[in-house]
């Protein structure tokens, strides 16, 4: 049985995109004939900016990828934390150096999903997947979003969660607050979820 390949792009400055990547990494893994990696997108800050932002460090064991890795994949979820409504200018950058990629559509028909991390309620948990959509709709890449596949965890109430149809989500508040619990289950279904569209993409039986 071929091997589909996702691949999970992420840019975190506080930890927070990073913990959810590891958890969408844990459920895209749990589909047969998958192997989900991650891989951070390269940092543009001073270590002097990152010091004074309180940065976290970066994950070790997690390498840094260059665009043209892009086209060993054969699906993607990609995470980032929000600034002013859009993806952080780390992976953005990352974005605009993949023009070689977007001249010959290597990526297109490939299945892509996105998740993030805001501040705040209005910091942009549904527009920032909104306008990381114009990335994957130039590269041609078929988007795939959660709908209400989490079923009861999307019409939860009686706590704050972030995430929306669109992806899984978090809110790191002033950097103190944690993913929940119940953020960190729909990550995990994610991984899982992209994953099996990825796999029936590349012709495997359910």
């Amino acid at each position: 049985m071929t091997t589909v390949k996702i691949y999970i792009v992420y840019y975190s400055l506080h930890g927070h995109v990073e913990t959810m990547a590891r958890e969408v990494q844990r459920g895209a893994n749990t589909v047969q004939a998958v192997e989900a990696t991650l891989w951070q997108v390269p940092e543009t800050l001073s270590d002097v900016i990152l010091q004074k932002m309180r940065a976290s460090s970066k994950a070790d064991d997690v390498a840094e990828i260059s665009p043209e890795q892009l086209l060993e994949a054969d699906g993607f979820i990609f995470g980032f934390p929000s600034r002013f409504g859009v993806m952080a200018a780390q992976f953005k950058a990352f974005f605009d150096a993949t023009h070689p990629i977007w001249e010959t559509q290597a990526l297109a028909g490939k299945p892509a999903g996105i998740f993030w991390s805001t501040g705040f309620h209005g910091g942009g948990q549904e527009l920032t997947a909104l306008t990381a959509i114009t990335q994957l709709a130039h590269h041609g890449m078929i988007f795939v979003p959660l709908g209400y596949t989490f079923g009861s965890g999307m019409f939860e109430m009686n706590e704050v969660k972030g995430g929306s149809s669109y992806g899984s989500g978090t809110f790191a508040a002033d950097g103190s607050r944690e993913p929940t619990e119940l953020e960190l289950q729909q990550a995990f279904h994610q991984g899982k979820y992209v994953a099996e569209i990825a796999r029936k993409l590349k012709g495997h039986p359910k």
